[in-house]
C-alpha cells in the first residue's frame, strides 16, 4: 500500500522542493496533473499553459529516472478529473493512499482547495524563497511603512550578496540612479537564448493549440527552456552576454527590439527550474571576476532578493482579499487595445503587441506603459491584474497582484508604493523610440493630436486631489497644475474628458 501522495505542481518543478523531500521514493507517488481548472481560471496565454504542460511531462520523467512512482495524467487523459484535488481523489482511489503531502502554493485560490480537500492533506512550506513568511512577518511587525528597499538590504545581509565587511559593495546599497539611460542606438543584445522545439514539447503545443488555441497571444514560434538544464544554458548565456549592460539599459524601450538586455529568466525562476539564490550567485561572481559593473549586477540581485521576496511576502501578509483591493475607486472596462485592439498610441501598440508575441514584456513597459495608461484612464484594478495574469508567462497571483494591484495601480492604497506610478508622455518618450512616428504628439498638450497621456495625467490628479495633494512626494505636481492658467486646466480636463469618452464608447484612442 502507498503511504502518501506527493502533488507536485506545475510552478513547483525543483527537485529540491519540499513536497518531495518529505516524501519517501520506496513508499509513495508523485501527482502530477494538467488540469482545465488549473490552465482556464484565468485565459491563460497559451505559450504559458505550454511552458508549464512541457516542462511537467520533463520533470516527471526526470523524477521517474530518480527512482519515484509518478501518477501523471495528460489534459486529453479520458479519466482526467479536471481539477487538482479531483486527481488527488482518483489517485487515492488507485493507490490506497490515505494523505497527502504537498508544498504551499503560491495563491490563495487553491490554497483554500487544498486545505478545504475530502483526503487529510499537509501542506508544507514552501523554502526556495529566501524569506519564510514568519520572516517576512517579523520585518513587518511595528513598521508605519512597508517599503521594499529597507527589507532588501535585510536580504542582502542575510544572503551575503553584493556583501563586504558587513557593508555594500560600492559604498551603497542601490544604484538605480545609474539604471536609466535611453537605449543608444548601437546595440548589440543579441537576446535571450532560444531553444528548438523537440518532441515532447511539439506534442504539447499541439495540444495547447487545439484547447487554448483562441486564447489571447501568439503560440509560435515557442523558444522557452523546458528543463534545468536549458534553464541554466540560458542563465550562462545572459550571465555572458546581457548583464554587463543590463543595468545602464533596464528602462529603455525600443520598437523591434522585445528584450534588449533583459534576461527572461523569471519564467524559468517562478515555476522552479532555477533557484533565486543560484541566479544571484551567477551575477554576483560575474561582478567579483570583473566581468560586469556593480551597477548592472546589484540592480538585477535587486530584482530578486529584493522585489520578488518582497511582493510575495507582501502578498501572504495582506490576505486573501489583496488582489480584489480597490481603493481609488476606479471602475472603467479594460479597453480592447489590451487585447490586440486597433490603437492609435505606439507605446502601447508596442507593449501590448510584445505581449501577444512573447508573453512578456518588461517592468518599465508593464510599469509604465500598460499599467500607467490603465491607472491614468481609471480602470478597474481587478480588470487590469486579470489580464496581466493572463498574458505573461512569469505571472503567478502571488507575483502577480502585489506588482499590479500595489505597484502600477495603487489599488491597496498605498501599502507597497508611497505614491501612484503615473507620467504623461514625456517619460516614454524620454526611455523610448515608440512617440517617434505615432499618430500622436507627445510634444502637444492639448488639443487634436495631443498624447493621450499628456492630458490624462492632469485629470489623475485632478479627480484624486483630496487622496494626494498631502502626499510629499507629489506636490510639485500639484504645484505645477495650480500655476496654470485657468482656462488652460479647463481645456485639459475637457481634452481627458474627451479621451475617456472615446474609450467608454469603444472608439479607437
Amino acid at each position: 500500500m502507498v503511504s502518501h501522495l506527493v502533488l507536485v505542481l506545475g510552478d513547483q518543478l525543483s527537485e529540491g522542493l519540499s513536497a518531495l523531500r518529505k516524501g519517501n521514493r520506496e513508499s509513495d507517488t508523485v501527482v502530477m496533473a494538467e488540469v482545465m481548472e488549473e490552465a482556464t481560471y484565468v485565459r491563460h496565454h497559451p505559450k504559458k499553459i505550454a511552458l508549464v504542460f512541457a516542462a511537467m511531462r520533463k520533470f516527471a520523467a526526470k523524477l521517474e529516472e530518480d527512482g519515484w512512482t509518478v501518477a501523471y495524467a495528460q489534459l486529453d487523459d479520458t479519466e482526467n478529473a479536471g481539477s487538482i484535488v479531483g486527481e488527488l481523489l482518483r489517485r487515492a482511489e488507485q493507490t490506497g493512499a490515505q494523505s497527502v503531502i504537498c508544498t504551499e502554493p503560491g495563491e490563495w485560490r487553491l490554497i483554500n482547495k487544498l486545505t478545504h480537500a475530502p483526503i487529510k492533506t499537509a501542506i508544507l512550506p514552501d523554502d526556495r524563497f529566501i524569506a519564510s513568511h514568519k520572516d517576512f512577518e517579523a520585518w513587518a511587525e511595528g513598521r508605519k511603512a512597508l517599503r521594499m528597499e529597507y527589507f532588501y538590504r535585510e536580504m542582502r545581509k542575510r544572503t551575503g550578496l553584493l556583501m563586504e565587511d558587513g557593508e555594500p559593495a560600492g559604498g551603497q546599497w542601490n544604484f538605480d540612479h545609474d539604471n536609466r539611460k535611453p537605449a543608444p542606438g548601437d546595440i548589440d543584445p543579441q537576446g535571450p537564448l532560444r531553444f528548438e522545439v523537440d518532441a515532447v514539447t511539439e506534442e504539447v503545443l499541439a495540444l495547447v493549440q487545439a484547447r487554448f488555441g483562441n486564447h489571447f497571444g501568439d503560440l509560435r514560434p515557442f523558444r522557452f527552456a523546458t528543463t534545468r538544464a536549458q534553464a541554466l544554458e540560458a542563465l550562462d548565456h545572459f550571465i555572458k552576454h546581457a548583464l554587463p549592460r543590463f543595468g545602464d539599459y533596464q528602462d529603455a524601450m525600443l520598437r523591434g527590439e522585445d528584450f534588449l538586455y533583459h534576461a527572461l529568466l523569471s519564467p524559468y525562476i517562478n515555476i522552479g527550474l532555477l533557484g533565486p539564490l543560484e541566479v544571484c550567485q551567477a551575477a554576483e561572481k560575474a561582478y567579483r571576476d570583473g566581468h560586469a559593473p556593480i551597477n548592472a549586477v546589484e540592480g538585477f540581485i535587486r530584482q530578486i532578493i529584493g522585489w520578488r521576496e518582497y511582493v510575495r511576502g507582501i502578498y501572504f501578509l495582506e490576505g486573501p482579499d489583496y488582489a480584489s483591493r480597490n481603493a481609488l475607486k476606479q471602475s472603467r472596462d479594460l479597453p480592447a487595445m489590451y487585447w490586440g485592439g486597433e490603437t492609435k498610441m505606439a507605446c502601447m501598440e508596442a507593449a501590448v503587441g510584445q505581449t501577444a508575441r512573447e508573453a512578456y514584456a518588461h517592468h518599465i513597459q508593464r510599469l509604465m506603459v500598460t499599467g500607467n495608461f490603465a491607472l491614468l484612464a481609471g480602470i478597474d484594478p481587478g480588470q487590469v491584474a486579470e489580464w496581466y495574469l493572463e498574458v505573461y508567462a512569469d505571472a503567478f497571483e502571488w507575483v502577480e497582484a502585489p506588482n499590479v494591484v500595489g505597484m502600477s495601480q495603487f489599488a491597496d492604497g498605498g501599502v507597497i508604493a508611497s505614491k501612484p506610478y503615473v507620467s504623461s508622455g514625456a517619460y516614454i518618450n524620454r526611455m523610448s523610440d515608440y512617440c517617434k512616428g505615432c499618430a500622436y504628439k507627445v510634444s502637444q498638450k492639448t488639443g487634436e493630436g495631443a498624447c493621450p497621456f499628456n492630458t490624462l495625467y492632469w485629470h489623475f490628479l485632478d479627480r484624486h486631489r483630496d487622496r494626494f495633494s498631502g502626499n510629499a512626494r507629489m506636490g510639485n505636481m500639484y504645484r505645477t497644475w495650480d500655476r496654470m492658467d485657468e482656462d488652460k486646466r479647463r481645456t485639459v480636463l475637457e481634452d481627458a474628458e474627451a479621451v475617456l469618452a472615446r474609450l467608454d464608447a469603444g472608439e479607437v484612442v
